[in-house]
């Protein structure tokens, strides 16, 4: 594969080369919203909303956010995406072959999100922009040699009744690989439909001398289980050991920083390493320069964006949507504000709030980095503690112990009239609880005057519970939660968080 390792990396340079885009970010995304309205105008949804008289406006974004109301799950599941699951062309032409059952971490049930066969294409397209803009890094050509070890959920999918299949994204995406990628792709789809993670896992162990690997992928929870489940098997030192051609991973899913130190412990070598933002409603992002972890926005792949500023013009001191927010688009946008990010795709998605907060690192580039979820910001009593502040401390307490806290949990819970902040911490190192609670609780207080002010009223004090990472496990197994793509949730409800603390005392 040597030959064909040098005309991928020269092909690449070329295209990086011959790039003539002359476009601005505003004119790419209202060339794809007029695509997309476009091919749904004859949908049921696109009549509902009358697509032809909003591709006749002067303005097509303006008239397209005054006209689609904005829909969470609940909403258009409810009055459209059931029915596109029966009858075709519902919010996108034809009928779609698969749902994904999403694997987030919101929600008492999974979601069914459609994935149409634009849909998969869109998400091939940004892969190969992405592929595009690996000319921006110094990799070696051996790398394009070598296999990629993607770690997936089950490829395995179930047939529904309605006749459609499911299963994760990730799983539908490795289903639908063509033929040709056999020869890159490991562990390969007889592995990836093993269902049973821990038989997964130890079939991975078994495989990987046969493999050489140049690029891995997944979510760095289960990738760094999987690579110690491969060390430990071989009786190797570091990943490098069995193969050392290993030089990108394309990480994803969740904040990579509090698996770093873990990372650089079982490599033997310096490793690039590449944010990707793929969720179940589409491949939104991906780093396409070196020395950063922020994400290039695909905005020219059947993707429109919109963003709702994450305060009080978008949203309550609660965290919920208003009832009339401020919406912008890509034009509007600003350097260091954090937005919620609504998402219409060429998957029947309209105007869809995905969850995710984000923030732009880099106007010039059309950079962002995720800050964490709509559902995540933890603010019963004003304390107003996004996921990047709470990963924030983490990585400080991390330090300052000297301990790996890859994993953890918090939530607001109420005694009597008033409320602590209960944190549950995954490590298998030793760890004194009452002195980490007590460096957190002052690293919050110095870090964020919300949370100080807070510490002054309601809340009253917070608990640290310290688990090890078989216990962490044990839990995730329990809920049904472990492998694959499967993310946990960093901030949880009381009642959530009271179960898992159930589970901790049994």
């Amino acid at each position: 594969m040597a030959i064909l390792g040098s005309i991928i990396k020269t092909t690449i340079d070329t295209l990086d080369t011959l790039s003539f885009d002359t476009k601005n970010a505003y004119e790419h995304q209202e060339e794809q919203l007029r695509k997309l309205l476009t091919n749904a105008q004859d949908t049921s949804f696109g009549k509902y909303y009358n697509f032809l008289k909003i591709l006749d406006s002067d303005n097509i974004i303006e008239t397209y956010q005054q006209t689609v109301p904005i829909f969470d799950y609940k909403t258009i599941n409810q009055q459209w995406w059931k029915q596109q699951q029966i009858n075709p062309s519902i919010t996108w032409p034809g009928k779609p072959n698969f749902f994904a059952k999403s694997s987030g971490t919101t929600g008492k049930k999974s979601k069914r999100i459609p994935v149409t066969n634009d849909y998969i294409a869109s998400v091939r397209s940004v892969g190969t922009s992405m592929i595009k803009d690996l000319a921006n890094f110094d990799l070696p050509t051996d790398v394009f040699e070598k296999e990629i070890f993607m770690l997936s959920s089950s490829a395995k999918l179930k047939t529904h009744k309605n006749g459609f299949k499911e299963g994760e994204i990730s799983g539908i995406n490795v289903s639908n690989f063509p033929e040709w990628y056999d020869v890159f792709y490991r562990p390969g789809k007889e592995i990836a439909t093993i269902d049973d993670w821990e038989m997964r896992k130890e079939r991975i162990a078994i495989e990987a001398p046969n493999w050489d690997i140049g690029a891995i992928a997944g979510i760095p929870s289960w990738i760094l289980e999987v690579l110690k489940a491969i060390i430990e098997k071989n009786n190797l030192n570091t990943i490098h050991d069995i193969w050392p051609n290993f030089s990108v991973y394309s990480t994803g899913g969740v904040a990579f920083e509090t698996y770093r130190a873990s990372f650089e412990k079982i490599c033997g070598k310096e490793i690039f390493v590449l944010d990707t933002y793929l969720a179940s409603e589409g491949f939104f992002a991906y780093t396409a320069r070196p020395n950063t972890m922020s994400m290039k926005l695909a905005l020219h792949h059947d993707l429109f964006f919109e963003f709702i500023p994450f305060d009080k013009d978008g949203f309550d001191e609660t965290g919920n949507l208003l009832k009339k927010p401020k919406v912008v688009h890509i034009g509007q946008i600003e350097k260091g504000k954090e937005y919620a990010l609504l998402v219409s795709t060429c998957a029947g998605t309209w105007r869809y709030m995905v969850g995710d907060t984000i923030e732009f690192t880099d106007l010039e580039h059309q950079e962002i980095k995720i800050t964490g979820r709509t559902k995540f910001f933890l603010n019963v009593v004003g304390s107003q503690l996004s996921e990047e502040k709470l990963d924030k401390a983490i990585l400080e307490a991390s330090k300052n112990f000297d301990v790996e806290i890859n994993e953890y949990t918090v939530g607001a819970l109420k005694k009597e009239e008033d409320y602590y902040h209960q944190w549950i911490l995954v490590t298998n190192q030793q760890l004194d609880a009452t002195a980490c609670k007590d460096f957190l609780d002052d690293a919050l207080q110095q870090a964020n005057k919300n949370y100080k002010v807070a510490r002054s009223k309601a809340l009253k004090g917070i608990e640290v519970r310290v688990i090890t990472k078989e216990k962490y496990h044990d839990y995730l197994k329990a809920q049904k939660k472990n492998g694959g793509q499967i993310k946990t949730p960093k901030v949880m409800k009381e009642e959530k968080i009271v179960t898992y603390l159930e589970f901790l005392d049994q």
